[in-house]
């Protein structure tokens, strides 16, 4: 792509430039590697012991592979390698000198300011272009792909392949429902002689409800006899109680009369 033939030179020049300055002047560029160095050789074994302890050899070897790197990403050859190989030089090559928090001069720390944020943004820049695939599928993706064709092969060689399994699925398909239609007769059967044993039952409570009802109609009559014949008793009583109480006061309404009379003719 022409983007790519343009950016990767580009963004490779910076390196290049830098390298070629390290080789010539090994002194700064030193200086500037030495806090790397330290920090890099108080690492656990083996990392520790591989690094060279002489910072001015530690700077060549830095800018031999920005150099290196820079031209391999500069012709597109190896792109994905010499970005990243270009990445992990940035820092040992840029730290030292570019320290501006411990820098008291307000000038010269604006200035440490901006190359360390433009180193920043290169180092942004080469991990996007170690990333890069082209449009090509990348590494992970086509070894997820191997590993899938792999087993799907596996699978397709071994007994329990897709035929197989059919096969299987069918024949627990049948046992699935001969089962079910054994437990729907089994349950028929059960249904009819729960049916048959529980007749009996019903027939005696059936009988037992009648011979209740036999005898408390028989233990009731008696009762409902008692209470007409006093039902008549009272009634009679309240007749005769209802005639006396009559006569006794036509008799009183009779003696008003006669006496309302006799107040007249006075």
């Amino acid at each position: 792509m022409l983007i790519r033939r343009i950016a990767r030179p580009l963004l490779s020049v910076a390196f290049i430039g830098q390298g070629v300055d390290s080789l010539l002047n090994p002194k700064p560029a030193a200086e500037a590697a030495a806090p790397i160095v330290d920090g890099l050789r108080a690492l656990p074994d083996p990392v520790g012991s591989s690094i060279p302890s002489d910072p001015q050899t530690f700077a060549q070897i830095n800018a031999a592979v920005q150099i290196g790197g820079g031209l391999l990403l500069a012709v597109g050859k190896a792109p994905r390698v010499a970005s990243a190989a270009l990445a992990l030089t940035v820092l040992p090559a840029n730290l030292g000198a570019h320290m501006f928090w411990s820098e008291s001069d307000s000038q010269l720390k604006a200035q440490k300011r901006r190359e360390f944020l433009t180193d920043l943004s290169l180092l942004g820049g080469l991990m996007i272009a170690s990333a890069d695939t082209a449009g090509k599928p990348s590494l992970g993706w086509r070894g997820r792909r191997a590993a899938k064709r792999l087993s799907e092969r596996v699978s397709s060689a071994l007994p329990g392949s897709d035929d197989a399994f059919d096969a299987d699925f069918g024949e627990l398909g049948e046992k699935i429902v001969h089962g079910l239609q054994v437990g729907a007769e089994r349950g028929r059967e059960l249904a009819s002689t729960a049916a048959e044993r529980s007749a009996p039952y019903a027939e005696a409570a059936l009988e037992r409800g009648r011979e209740l009802a036999s005898t408390a109609a028989e233990r009731s009559a008696p009762l409902a006899k008692k209470a007409r014949e006093r039902g008549v008793e009272l009634a009679e009583t309240a007749l005769s109680h209802g005639g006396q109480l009559a006569d006794a006061a036509r008799e009183r309404v009779g003696d008003g009369v006669q006496t309302h009379h006799r107040m007249r003719r006075w």
